[in-house]
């Protein structure tokens, strides 16, 4: 969609994975559970709603599951969307 409109964008294949640092440096300050797929399997078997991980253990499982990422995330400049509010 975005290619059609011929706006530039770098694409990161997150099923590649994230290092912990990467993800340190794209969540920042944010709430770092606004990135967590609540679609996820891992997410459901691990009751996250109920028991969220901390900061670390959630980046330590973005970084090893991949899928865990809500996507896609877009990054324009400071301002970060997530998931499905990216086709609002």
């Amino acid at each position: 969609m975005l290619r059609e409109k011929g706006v530039q964008f770098e694409e990161i294949d997150l099923n590649k994975g994230l290092v912990v640092a990467e993800l340190e440096k794209l969540i920042g300050a944010r709430d770092y559970l606004e990135f967590l797929n609540t679609r996820n399997e891992l997410y459901r078997e691990r009751n996250m709603k109920e028991h969220p991980p901390s900061r670390a253990e959630a980046l330590k499982l973005m970084s090893e599951n991949p899928n865990l990422i809500k996507r896609p995330i877009l990054v324009d400049g400071k301002t970060i969307t997530l998931g499905s509010a990216v086709g609002a």
